[in-house]
């Protein structure tokens, strides 16, 4: 097993996946999760803090492009569409491939650690995205507000992308949810 081997982190994710779907996620230990990739359990802990973030570690950048997106929305953007806007991004890191997603989100599923964790670190995603609009001069209440209604939206629209029999792209679906909790609002 090469000290540095290029790809490492890729093949210890595509290694854990499978064994997360072979075996259960609970069966699977970080030793086998190094073996199948072909570097040490030494190399695994390098990347990854432990067994769970090989399926969570897209976080950090998820926010960062929310955020970025976030701030470089025109001034006159309401907070719902800023929030609308920061989540359209993290399509660009997770939409690229729904099977791989529809496996990653079969694991989760089926364990409520994993669920837990999910929750976590959308909630994550909200307060940083919550933050963000206060920086933008969004009151409290609102940003909060804002926030977590998109996560809310973000929730139910991922539901519907991993779902969907159709080519569904995850920003449409995003953008149709949105477009959804409007209709909930408006007049009848």
């Amino acid at each position: 097993m090469g000290r540095w081997e290029p790809g490492a982190s890729g093949r210890l994710r595509e290694a854990a996946l499978a064994l997360y779907l072979e075996r259960g996620f609970e069966q699977t230990m970080v030793a086998d999760i190094a073996e199948r990739a072909g570097v040490t359990a030494r190399t695994f802990f390098r990347y990854f803090a432990d067994k769970r973030e090989v399926l969570f570690d897209a976080a950090a950048e998820l926010e960062e492009k929310a955020l970025a997106a976030l701030e470089a929305a025109p001034a006159t953007t309401s907070p719902l569409d800023l929030v609308v806007a920061a989540l359209e991004t993290t399509a660009d890191v997770i939409g690229y491939d729904r099977e791989l997603v529809r496996k990653r989100h079969a694991v989760i599923m089926a364990n409520a650690e994993l669920q837990e964790r999910e929750l976590i670190k959308l909630a994550g995603m909200s307060a940083a995205l919550a933050d963000g609009l206060r920086r933008r001069g969004v009151g409290d209440t609102e940003a909060g507000l804002a926030a977590e209604t998109g996560a809310a939206v973000y929730r139910v629209a991922f539901q519907r992308w991993v779902d969907a029999a159709e080519d569904l792209d995850l920003r449409d679906a995003l953008r149709q949810t949105f477009t959804q909790l409007r209709s909930l609002t408006a007049p009848r």
